[in-house]
């Protein structure tokens, strides 16, 4: 690859941003100052648009293998990139699960042939592979992921023996999905009684209530309290939840952190009886003043990440009857615009979006060289314009699976160009077919 040399930026980083260009060489940030002219590279005026790094998105669902109906590494990365997100996390509950370092291995070789955009994976724990995760290495993924409450695939750890286990024996970042599964059971029961498998979709924050994810996710910190674990807990959906962390030390001292994702911090239940099943997720998008209390959190950084769990599935699916219907919806393409769209609203700043999406992941995970825009670092970069509107519709929509639960919101930003190690991936509206993607490294 030859040099690519962005000019007239302006540079989000950091806590600050700063009017310059940024010269790209190969797969690296070769140097970032005020004029810089390069007779070999070739130009691309930015004026007017922000560069951000690119955002890491630590929580997706790419459905490969298994699942590839719904979407694939191929499908849905080519979708982050259009996004501006340039390196995922993807999850174990696939078909069949990344429960054996075999089967991870089996997942980097897919994505290697087939990723837009960087990679790793969730190695998942279960109620019997305590002795693989064991043999795992700690830099050979993102880290060990753990289902507290069922969700698709239904990979639910329930002995509280082998959680403790699995805390006490790892290095890595356990992630948790925290929902108390008893709970949730005495609740479906209690509506599936009175209207059988068709169930009003506004109940489903009553079924996977408040109750069952404050159980869950303090049981959890507990724990983590106890054992010394690396605890890193996924889409928190209520205030309540949000004053188990804390706030008065950096992240790289955090053991105990959390992660708020764009669904939870963007609808109310407000919201089911026009969107219905299209935003059933788990945990369950609450209510507005859950909704709040989750922005508060934040922005005073108890809430450490913004993720998507990005989840797809076909329409024909999610418009099942309740009980019947998968819970989760694709999102990477429009998380960046959704908030960038808060920020133009008022509720936060450009700079806090980039702590959130792309500093954070990088300081929890111990990625490698990514994150962050810096002279060596890997050149993952997405320029945003924040005077470019457009309407989220079937005929933009990237996902395999045709639907977004954005379709017909208008956003008043959008992703001119997505660059992933060096190479431009996207450029407004237009695919590169090339893929340049690389297997994460960390610095553990």
């Amino acid at each position: 690859m030859g040099k690519i040399l962005l000019k007239n930026g302006k540079a989000v980083n950091e806590g600050t941003i700063v009017e310059t260009d940024i010269l790209l060489e190969g797969d690296h940030i070769l140097k970032i100052d005020k004029d810089i002219s390069d007779a070999s590279a070739t130009v691309i005026d930015i004026e007017g648009k922000y560069i951000l790094p690119g955002v890491i998105d630590d929580q997706v669902h790419f459905r490969e293998p298994g699942l590839t109906h719904k979407g694939n590494i191929a499908s849905e990365s080519r979708a982050a990139v259009a996004g501006g997100v340039t390196t995922f996390m993807e999850q174990p509950n696939t078909n069949p699960q990344t429960t054996t370092i075999e089967k991870l291995e089996a997942k980097f070789a897919l994505a290697k042939e087939s990723s837009f955009a960087n990679y790793s994976f969730l190695f998942g724990g279960t109620n019997d592979n305590l002795e693989e995760l064991k043999r795992l290495d700690k830099n050979a993924c993102s880290g060990i992921k753990l289902f507290l409450g069922s969700s698709t695939g239904n990979m639910l750890v329930d002995d509280e023996a082998v959680i403790e286990n699995i805390f006490r024996s790892t290095e890595m970042v356990i992630s948790a999905h925290c929902e108390d599964e008893t709970t949730i059971r005495e609740n479906l029961e209690k509506y599936r009684s009175k209207y059988g498998e068709d169930i009003p979709v506004e109940y489903h924050p009553l079924i996977r209530s408040e109750e069952a994810c404050y159980l869950s996710s303090s049981r959890a910190i507990e724990l983590a309290k106890k054992t010394g674990a690396r605890l890193h807990v996924f889409h928190l959906s209520t205030g309540k939840e949000t004053n188990l962390f804390r706030n008065d030390i950096p992240l790289n001292e955090k053991k105990i952190t959390a992660e708020a994702c764009i669904h939870h911090l963007w609808f109310s239940d407000e919201d089911y009886k026009d969107k219905g099943t299209l935003i059933k997720w788990n945990p369950a998008v609450k209510t507005a003043n859950d909704r709040e209390m989750l922005w508060q959190a934040l922005l005073d950084d108890r809430i450490d990440v913004i993720a998507t769990d990005h989840a797809p599935h076909l329409l024909s699916e999610k418009e099942n009857v309740y009980t019947k219907a998968p819970s989760g919806g694709p999102l990477v393409q429009h998380a960046l615009p959704a908030m960038l769209e808060k920020h133009l609203e008022g509720v936060l700043s450009i700079e806090k979006i980039v702590e959130k999406m792309c500093h954070n992941p990088a300081i929890l995970f111990q990625i490698e060289k990514r994150g962050y825009i810096r002279e060596g670092y890997f050149a993952d970069l997405a320029v945003v314009d924040l005077q470019a509107p457009w309407i989220v519709s079937k005929d933009n929509i990237a996902y395999k699976c045709g639907w977004s639960p954005f379709e017909g919101t208008g956003f008043r930003s959008s992703v001119s160009h997505t660059f992933v190690n060096g190479h431009l991936a996207y450029e407004n509206g237009t695919y590169s077919e090339k893929k340049n993607a690389k297997r994460l490294t960390f610095t553990r």
